[in-house]
């Protein structure tokens, strides 16, 4: 195989549509634009959004909601998801990630370890935070919780 020999897939490349170009073309005259108008119109049209002057949707929907710029999104697990594993594990945000036993969250601030569930594993947990039912759930079981970070 040489380069020069390097083309598309027959179908992936289509040619550009030559307007104004005779009747037989199905694109002459008027060159698909119509009669006359707005449309018809060099740089005509309107821009997106606009309804014809009635109050755009974007307008009309009320605002809600709040987004705090210094709030701080956790990776979430919680302790029902870590009684799978084996005795003696460490578990920490490389760990969970790895194994995808939680889903990985952007711009987030480590690992955050929830206490819904019972856990019967005796694990070695370190998280960014833990709620007290995890912390007591995880030391109760023979574990330890290491607040890291």
């Amino acid at each position: 195989m040489r380069i020069d020999t390097i083309s598309p897939a027959e179908g992936a490349r289509t040619p550009a549509k030559r307007l104004g170009r005779g009747i037989g073309s199905g694109l002459g005259k008027t060159s698909g634009k119509g009669h006359k108008g707005q449309w018809a119109r060099s740089g005509g049209g309107v821009r997106p959004g606009f309804e014809g002057g009635q109050m755009p949707l974007a307008r009309r929907i009320p605002k809600r909601g709040f987004h705090n710029k210094f709030g701080k999104d956790y990776v979430i697990v919680n302790v029902s998801v870590l009684n799978t594993l084996p005795a003696g594990t460490v578990v920490d945000y490389g760990y969970v990630l790895e194994n995808g036993l939680a889903k990985e969250v952007k711009n987030n601030a480590g690992l955050k370890v929830l206490g819904n569930g019972e856990l019967k594993v005796a694990l070695t947990v370190r998280a960014a935070k833990f709620s007290a039912a995890a912390k007591s759930a995880v030391e109760a079981a023979g574990g330890t919780a290491e607040v890291i970070g």
